[in-house]
């Protein structure tokens, strides 16, 4: 591995790390980045995930150390989207690289459309929220499905869990994103796992860039306890426009 294709890794794997964190789709530039950089689709997403758990890990730990982290509901999101992973990850090692190419196109478009939306944010609540059996059955469905669809593609997976715990709970920005980055390193276990087995992972590739998105989630992480910066969205929707444009005409 050149010099620079390590720093442009490192440096794409800081970038991602630390948007993850504070919105989510990082994984949309990493993904094809890593394509662009000659490796098939199928191992493209599976080299993807080394990164991502380093930085859900990272940024679990940072929002646990700062006080935000809600452990109990973070397991009860977290472990149906490990089984939903697992018929994710399982669809995904056998899809066509064409037709990965081309999901993985539309999952962007999907997404920049999204992104035009604008948001309503919550406030922090003061009272910890109680949840009823049939609530929690509910979230639990949510996630097993999330977790079908991270397991597949994972890009994007972050608007996904924002926008399904801002719906099914009154959690603040800040404590949704600490649920998020612990549901993302659960599930990402058993996904890496199948990726492995069925040899979609290139190792050496995948530690440079879990390198960069460790120190990136970190930065985020702590960024986000203190604000988001609308800024990084503007940066993300034009880097997503032109990804999607190169993916689906070159």
């Amino acid at each position: 591995m050149t010099a620079y294709r390590i720093i442009l890794i490192f440096t794409a794997g800081l970038a991602a790390g630390f948007i993850n964190v504070l919105a989510g789709g990082g994984s949309l530039m990493t993904v094809p980045l890593l394509m662009f950089l000659g490796l098939p689709g199928a191992v493209a997403n599976g080299t993807n995930r080394i990164a991502l758990i380093a930085q859900s890990f990272a940024a679990t730990a940072n929002f646990r150390r700062k006080g935000y982290f809600d452990l109990k509901f973070g397991l009860l999101a977290a472990l149906p989207a490990a089984a939903g992973a697992v018929i994710g990850s399982s669809l995904a090692v056998r899809c066509p690289d064409e037709l990965f190419k081309k999901i993985f196109t539309a999952v962007i478009i999907f997404f920049l459309f999204t992104m035009l939306l604008k948001r309503k944010t919550k406030k922090e609540s003061l009272v910890e929220e109680i949840f009823s059996g049939g609530k929690k059955a509910v979230i639990a469905a949510v996630f097993f499905c999330a977790g079908i669809y991270g397991g597949f593609v994972q890009g994007g997976i972050g608007f996904i869990i924002i926008a399904a715990l801002s719906a099914l709970t009154g959690f603040s920005l800040i404590k949704i994103n600490s649920v998020k980055v612990f549901v993302i390193a659960v599930y990402l276990v058993p996904a890496i796992a199948i990726f492995a087995m069925n040899g979609k992972v290139d190792w050496a590739t995948g530690f440079v860039l879990a390198a960069g998105n460790s120190a990136g989630a970190i930065l985020g992480s702590s960024a986000a306890v203190k604000k988001g910066d609308p800024f990084i969205k503007e940066i993300l929707f034009v880097s997503l426009a032109a990804i999607a444009v190169k993916l689906f005409f070159f």
